[in-house]
């Protein structure tokens, strides 16, 4: 039976994961302190953990709450924070998953197409311009899902002082932000504007998925709505699960473990961007991205996505580019290179130029 190549989902590899290590630290927070964290707890999420990630930021523990996974928090935000009509403005393309969330809150979304991996802040001062104020704007400046791009330091200004000047919400997605392959760092929005912006990430790309934490970073009113929605649905989040994290860091590992994903998916993007250049050049445009786990083609001379049937006929898997637009994205392919093997990647990226 032929291989599939699956270039459907941005996940990590198994051979991420530290197993050894997280076997360890959920041994060691068991036995330790087993009474409190198998108990129920505050819906805030576990204090060592938020004091970890609040002291990253320069903020009291009470500006942070941990969820199983950001876009669980995500989704808690349009419950309690958002009406079904309300605006807000989002890139295109966007990560599938948020527009999901977003539409089924019943929420009016403006799109804005990145131009060289940037949102372009004219045509979003224009249409404020014009009275069309969002109550917020999502954004991922860091290696962006689906394209791979990276926000310009310019942009980044831009958007906080757009924010700032017509008082709505800038949500900043960062799941990718500590993988970085090239290039130096940017400052978050929110280092640019705590009080404008609501960061969120999570640990799923850094050590695992699976384990589900995520959280959340924000002025106290925000963050004690999310809070106490929290607290009246789910009660708490898994306390085990935020143990072996904050266990998992004070054993000295995260930042090995961080250079090792970084060796392990900048030879991936390499070879991915060495398979594009060899097949793809004529087909399609893309980015060079410095980070994260995806390359965004952009098809050309009217050419659309093979149909999902025929991609599996050929023994290749794609999300359907339209996913990521509002409207449009017939002409999109997200090309994730972290999951897959080189060898996987260059033979996917020559079957995908194949029939094309």
């Amino acid at each position: 039976m032929e291989e599939i190549i699956a270039f459907n989902r941005g996940v990590p590899p198994a051979q991420s994961f530290p197993k050894e290590q997280l076997a360890e630290s959920a041994r060691r927070v068991i036995l330790k302190e087993g009474d409190q964290i198998l108990q129920y707890g505050s819906a805030m999420g576990y204090l060592p953990l938020r004091e970890y990630i609040a002291a990253q930021f320069g903020v009291n523990s009470e500006q942070v709450i941990i969820g199983q996974g950001s876009l669980q928090l995500l989704d808690t935000y349009i419950k309690t924070s958002l009406q079904p009509g309300d605006d807000v403005f989002v890139e295109q393309p966007v990560y599938d998953r948020v527009l999901t969330l977003f539409k089924r809150g019943g929420i009016n979304l403006s799109g804005f197409m990145l131009h060289n991996g940037s949102v372009s802040p004219e045509e979003i001062e224009l249409s404020l311009h014009k009275g069309n104020i969002p109550k917020a704007l999502y954004v991922i400046p860091d290696f962006q899902n689906p394209s791979g791009a990276e926000m310009p330091l310019e942009t980044r200004r831009k958007l906080v002082s757009f924010a700032r000047q017509y008082n709505f919400l800038l949500i900043e997605d960062s799941a990718y932000r500590r993988l970085r392959y090239d290039g130096q760092e940017l400052p978050r929005l929110y280092d640019l504007d705590p009080e404008h912006v609501l960061h969120m990430s999570s640990f799923s790309k850094i050590i695992s998925p699976g384990i589900r934490v995520g959280y959340m970073i924000g002025r106290k009113d925000v963050i004690s709505t999310l809070s106490n929605y929290a607290e009246n649905t789910y009660i708490n989040t898994s306390y085990i699960n935020q143990a072996i994290i904050i266990d998992f860091i004070q054993q000295g590992w995260i930042n090995k473990h961080v250079d090792f994903l970084k060796t392990l998916y900048s030879e991936r993007l390499e070879k991915a961007l060495e398979s594009l250049a060899h097949h793809m050049s004529g087909l399609a445009t893309w980015l060079t991205p410095k980070g994260g786990f995806f390359i965004g083609l952009f098809l050309i001379n009217g050419k659309s996505q093979p149909a999902a049937q025929t991609l599996k006929e050929n023994g290749l898997m794609l999300v359907d580019g339209e996913q990521f637009f509002i409207n449009g994205g017939r002409d999109f392919i997200r090309l994730p290179f972290a999951s897959t093997t080189p060898e996987q990647i260059e033979l996917g990226v020559k079957k995908l130029a194949a029939l094309m």
